[in-house]
């Protein structure tokens, strides 16, 4: 019987079983930021301990930088200066890699180890982010981790984790236009519920994913989690082998050739079995909004908020100022976001730039756009893609986590509500107790930007 990608990493990685029945693992890839470190490297110094492997431990800045132009240290913000002031001390005594403020490399962790080649097939990687599961896309298995496993793996480069169950999800067909990654996986989220993937791994495939750009796979397996899963990944192939080459850390020259073989052999077999399996027509996946307050309260655009069947639903509904029955589209919209390690790439900022190109933002909504990495701010701008969003009336930010869970200046004040390209709509997210979050596309936010609500971006598209 073949074996899945999973069993072969996570077998490829296994040190030893534990009493307890769980594995402990090697972690290939490392990577640590400024608000989930500090406490472990505090944890180490308490016990003595060194960071066991530090070239295997990449540190970047990203959750609390602030993204308006010219904001220099020390940051106005004395915990954020704390915390960068933390992690750079940290890895400046521990010999690890940072890529900080000024450094031309910076940006968010799961956008920036892609972009840098450090994100390969076949690896192990954890960090203490949920978000992890995005280097999945790359065909490793990258795991979410908290603060104490943080300390685990600088002191001994490996974690002990319960094996998973893999759920094959089956993207069939080809996706409309105006149908993006966020939507398809939106629409899964919304179809199994937030809690379906707990135990498992989730393996995306099929047609849809295959004609998928890395960026939309990362977009795919960032919100794995969302639906509950510890990781997501997809095979690797040769979209994932032309991403990687050239890259500044990835192999190069012949032992490109010799990588690309020995990623090509985690692949999961085409006899491979899996736990369970749930199949999706992307074609029938339209754009999606979510009108609770968990990624799995989502709906069509072209839909009608449920009347709540169950509390948990009306206390969303009741937060959400909603109604049940009434339309999505209409519902007016204070703040618009783009960004996040979910959507804040080139092709997300390409995909909203189409619809803001020669339109107006609405004048009651305050809209921003934040790239993910300095790269990513500098591709754009080098295509004038800024320029269309100034021109809009966006606010064109420097790279960083914003206002995706607002550990900076960026966040919504009393209970704004804010079309967000973001990853979670959980009560307070934005910075606000009672602000509000409708995840949606980076299209389809340019869309309710410009139309001041929810609104259908299919048809600015077409116009």
């Amino acid at each position: 019987m073949g074996q899945t990608l999973f069993a072969k990493t996570w077998a490829a990685h296994a040190v030893r079983t534990l009493r307890t029945g769980r594995v402990q693992i090697l972690v290939g890839l490392h990577f640590i930021h400024e608000v989930t470190s500090p406490q472990a490297f505090e944890m180490l110094r308490a016990r003595g301990c060194r960071v066991a492997f530090p070239d295997r431990t990449v540190a970047t800045l990203d959750h609390i930088v602030p993204t308006t132009a010219g904001a220099g240290r020390p940051f106005a913000d004395p915990i954020a200066e704390a915390m960068a002031a933390a992690l750079e001390q940290n890895c400046t005594q521990f010999g690890i890699r940072l890529f900080g403020r000024d450094d031309p490399r910076q940006g968010i962790v799961h956008v920036v180890g892609p972009e840098l080649g450090l994100t390969q097939p076949g690896m192990t990687i954890a960090c203490g982010d949920s978000h992890t599961s995005t280097h999945g896309a790359f065909g490793a298995l990258a795991f979410g981790i908290g603060t104490s496993q943080v300390r685990d793996v600088l002191a001994s480069q490996c974690l002990a984790l319960d094996p998973l169950r893999v759920r094959r999800i089956v993207f069939s067909g080809s996706p409309s236009d105006g149908v993006s990654a966020k939507d398809l996986v939106l629409a899964l989220i919304g179809r199994l519920g937030v809690n379906a993937g707990v135990a498992f791994a989730y393996e995306y495939g099929g047609e849809a994913v295959s004609a998928m750009d890395m960026e939309q796979r990362m977009t795919l397996c960032n919100m794995a989690v969302e639906g509950g899963a510890r990781v997501g990944y997809v095979n690797p192939d040769e979209t994932t082998f032309r991403y990687l080459e050239g890259r500044p850390f990835a192999p190069a020259g012949n032992d490109f050739a010799a990588a690309c073989r020995w990623w090509t052999s985690f692949r999961s077999d085409a006899d491979a079995r899996f736990d369970d399996e749930v199949l999706i027509d992307a074609a029938s996946v339209e754009p999606m909004v979510t009108w609770g307050t968990n990624p799995g309260q989502v709906i069509p655009v072209t839909g009608r908020v449920p009347s709540p069947v169950t509390p948990d639903a009306e206390a969303s509904l009741e937060f959400m100022g909603l109604t049940g029955g009434q339309p999505i589209a209409g519902t007016p919209v204070d703040v618009a976001f783009i960004g996040s390690c979910t959507n804040g790439r080139l092709s997300d900022l390409r995909d909203a730039a189409r619809v803001a190109r020669g339109r107006r933002v609405h004048p009651r909504v305050r809209a921003l756009v934040v790239p993910g990495s300095q790269a990513v701010k500098r591709a754009a701008e080098q295509e004038g893609v800024d320029r269309v969003f100034v021109d809009a009336g966006f606010e064109w930010r420097a790279p960083g986590c914003s206002l995706c869970l607002a550990m900076n200046a960026d966040r919504l004040a009393g209970n704004q509500l804010c079309a967000s390209s973001s990853n979670r709509n959980f009560k307070g997210r934005q910075g606000s107790p009672t602000g509000r979050t409708m995840l949606m596309s980076p299209a389809m936010v340019a869309a309710a930007a410009i139309a001041g609500e929810v609104c259908d971006v299919r048809p600015l598209l077409r116009a």
